[in-house]
Order: structure tokens, then C-alpha cells, then sequence
């Protein structure tokens, strides 16, 4: 997930300086987990807005989802629940590793 340092709600109110870093910082996000996990593609999308999912509705974010063929998106519909194939641990390690 990608924050801008000021908390704000809406998107228009980011300077053209921190539009520019959140979009860096996305590339960069895309390059590490390519070289870590070798995704087939991403998902890449900003939350504005309590309707649009963001749990924290006045601090818009952009989250980089690494995908691969035959994932699955349907847990959270339908149960509540995130599946986390690996520890958390462990994978901070590694991005660190490939920084």
C-alpha cells in the first residue's frame, strides 16, 4: 500500500510533486516484487472514499496486488476471510533481500 506523507481525502489536493512520488513509488513497488515473486500481473488501484473500500475513507492510498494464474478473489465475499499463502515474515525478508 502507497500513502501520501500529507492525509488527505481526495486525489486533486495532491501536489503535482506527491502525485509524482506515489506514482514512483508505484513502479518501484511493481519492480521488487517482480524480481521477488515473479507475479504473472498486478492489480493496481487508488482507494478515495469510504465507498470505494478505503478502510481509512479521509487518506486516499494505492495498493500494488501482485496476481498469478489461478488465484483466487473470492474469500473475502464470501467468508470474511483473507487467505495469506506465506508468513509475513518471510516475505518482508525476502523484498528486503532484493532491494
Amino acid at each position: 500500500m502507497i500513502v501520501p506523507n500529507r492525509h488527505l481525502a481526495e486525489i486533486e489536493r495532491l501536489s503535482s510533486s506527491e502525485f509524482s512520488d506515489m506514482n514512483s513509488m508505484v513502479v518501484f513497488a511493481v519492480k521488487l516484487l517482480k524480481k521477488t515473486l515473479m507475479p504473472g500481473g498486478f492489480n493496481i488501484g487508488t482507494n478515495i472514499g469510504k465507498h470505494a473500500g478505503a478502510g481509512i475513507e479521509r487518506h486516499l492510498h494505492t495498493h500494488v496486488v501482485p496476481r498469478w494464474v489461478g488465484d483466487t478473489n473470492f474469500m473475502p465475499m464470501i467468508s470474511n476471510t483473507k487467505v495469506i499463502p506465506q508468513s509475513l515474515v518471510k516475505l518482508y525478508t525476502r523484498l528486503k533481500e532484493n532491494l
